[in-house]
């Protein structure tokens, strides 16, 4: 069983924030320990620090990873000016690199079907460039991870989604692909 970390815990949070956030969160509670504690219990104050300390290494190696802004804008780009058969393609060549064994689907509902370790992932693309994304297409791909009994689906796109498709999508866990997310996987071509 995977754990997952609530949205909105504090360490989620900053493990969204900027990697100093955490840091100077242990900094704060390192002088605070040395203020405020006699000094036989200084280093377990300073202890405290130490979950901190993890999420802030753990966002710094994230951050430094991530692509630029000006990356992800000429990432979003390029996938903007290609045909869906470059497109597809260049997706199914970057989930095999991340160790996927990818089936192509022909439904209107998904593009390719992902299995890893077990576990069957849709993924929904063929729509990317659209200008307006709205709850049916979502609905679509939710029933067909029904049907096909996956555990994940993930809807691709370049332009915002609707509210409405967007609250649909949190409340039955499709991953929308993020802009950033977007960039990573077509550089990994």
């Amino acid at each position: 069983m995977k754990l997952k970390m609530a949205k909105n815990s504090l360490f989620a949070i900053l493990l969204r924030s900027p990697w100093w956030v955490s840091m100077l969160i242990v900094a704060l509670i390192s002088l605070l320990s040395g203020a405020l504690l006699p000094a036989e219990f200084v280093p377990f104050g300073v202890m405290g620090a130490f979950p901190f300390l993890g999420i802030g290494l753990v966002a710094a190696w994230r951050q430094m990873r991530a692509p630029s802004p000006a990356r992800v804008a000429e990432a979003l780009l390029k996938a903007g000016t290609l045909s869906w058969r470059d497109f597809s393609s260049l997706l199914e060549a970057a989930y095999v690199r991340q160790g996927y064994t990818v089936t192509r689907i022909n439904s209107p509902a998904a593009d390719f079907s992902l299995s890893k370790d077990g576990q069957i992932h849709l993924v929904s693309a063929k729509r990317w460039k659209a200008a307006t994304h709205g709850v049916e297409a979502l609905r679509d791909l939710v029933a067909l991870r029904d049907v096909r009994e996956a555990q994940h689906c993930t809807y691709l796109c370049l332009n915002p989604l609707t509210d409405n498709a967007r609250r649909f999508a949190q409340v039955q866990g499709v991953h929308l692909t993020t802009d950033a997310e977007l960039a990573g996987l077509m550089d990994h071509v």
